[in-house]
């Protein structure tokens, strides 16, 4: 049988991408070369639901990389023989393609008024805890003083113990959300700078992470929430979005978190400024998807302007994305030493302790470190609240909402 004609016969049960990707492949028949896929049960997956589909498969590579629970799923990595093999088994509901999602990198804090929150109101974010899905994060001084403000670290990368961070994205945004300024003498504060911070490496030296990985670092968000008092997940990733939500891995993940009361804090993608550029997971109806602006290095919000690579909306099915923006333009955050970055991109670093950043990546945190302050006001309010209130009280723009969503986030509303 051809693989166009295979491909037509299980087209229910083969994802749209992972088609494309078999059909613009170079893997043959009796080649080596594997394909990273997920796997969705029809029915609850247990042990005896994989032992079956194992014994289906006979003599082919089976091995397995993530359970995936909250999606009834698993995620490996077979051949183009072993996947023809697994559709004829009755359990699968579907098999997508493990996307790999980046790091979306292409005077904030005090332009839109955290710093005055902080100072009249004494929000600074104390007692909140915010998981940062990322390449991990550096015990960086402006974290660790005067007291150690990281307060779990989780890595399914390398599945090391203690916080580290290869690339140095992470730590950028760690410092955007929660960064206190200790080594500037308060000069580069992040608008919630007493908040704690959860490094949960999903991504790798090069930024890059597997669909299947992002999902169970969201899942032991999950799980973990209550214990680590956890209530903002904040993702600086994305990439090409190739359906809509509800037929969407990562994007589903995302939706249960939501569900569980976690706030998702999501980069919209640089991507911008064409039509149609949300990336994923940033399509998540109930997330907040956040955007990038220039604030020009000025205090008024009035002369910004929305970045070219911002991502637009509108996102599959209509639905108006982002939901608001924040500043994204030559951010200066936190420098990880040794790092990818670091090494790279030297001039980017800004005397012995910070590196300057752009893109939707660095404005989600800025958001995530806004929503921290709310929380400490009122811990009551559900990631829905959040969503509305933040919407509610933007600055506006004048824009579209494919452009820039509701406006510019601004705490102005806290005083």
């Amino acid at each position: 049988m051809s693989r166009q004609l295979w491909l037509e016969q299980n087209s229910s049960r083969i994802h749209t991408a992972l088609r494309k990707r078999i059909q613009h492949s170079q893997v043959r028949r009796g080649t080596s070369a594997k394909i990273p896929i997920i796997i969705k049960f029809k029915q609850k997956m247990t042990p005896a639901q994989l032992k079956s589909l194992q014994k289906h498969l006979e003599s082919h590579d089976f091995p397995i990389k993530h359970h995936l629970p909250i999606l009834n799923s698993v995620s490996s990595r077979v051949s183009m023989n072993c996947l023809k093999q697994m559709c004829s088994w009755h359990g699968i509901d579907k098999i997508y393609v493990d996307g790999i999602k980046k790091t979306s990198l292409y005077i904030a804090t005090p332009s839109i008024s955290s710093s005055s929150v902080q100072k009249k109101q004494g929000l600074t974010g104390k007692g909140i805890n915010i998981a940062i899905l990322d390449t991990g994060v550096y015990r960086h001084p402006d974290l660790i003083q005067p007291c150690n403000r990281i307060v779990a670290f989780k890595d399914f990368i390398n599945h090391r113990k203690l916080p580290y961070d290869d690339n140095g994205h992470g730590t950028h945004i760690a410092g955007d959300a929660a960064g206190n300024g200790w080594m500037s003498k308060g000069k580069y504060k992040s608008p919630a700078p007493k908040a704690g911070i959860v490094g949960v490496k999903v991504l790798d030296k090069n930024g890059d992470g597997y669909d299947s990985t992002i999902i169970k670092g969201i899942e032991w968000c999950i799980a973990n929430r209550k214990r680590l008092k956890l209530r903002i997940l904040s993702m600086s990733l994305g990439g090409t979005v190739n359906s809509p939500c509800s037929d969407d891995p990562l994007c589903q993940a995302v939706e249960k978190a939501i569900k569980a009361g976690l706030t998702v804090v999501i980069a919209a993608g640089n991507s911008g400024p064409g039509r149609r550029t949300i990336e994923s997971p940033g399509i998540s109806p109930s997330a907040i998807t956040v955007g990038a602006v220039d604030d020009r290095r000025t205090l008024t919000q009035k002369d910004d302007r929305i970045t070219s690579y911002s991502s637009r909306g509108p996102a599959p099915g209509g639905r108006k994305k982002p939901d608001l923006v924040a500043p994204g333009e030559t951010i200066i955050s936190l420098r990880a030493p040794h790092s990818k970055l670091d090494r790279e991109l030297p001039y980017l670093r800004i005397a012995k302790n910070y590196f300057v950043l752009s893109g939707t990546s660095v404005s989600t945190p800025i958001v995530s470190g806004v929503i921290a302050q709310l929380l400490q006001r009122n811990p009551s309010l559900t990631p829905k609240q959040v969503k509305s209130i933040l919407k509610k009280n933007t600055f506006s723009l004048k824009l579209p909402p494919n452009t820039a969503g509701s406006g510019e986030i601004n705490a102005r509303f806290l005083l």
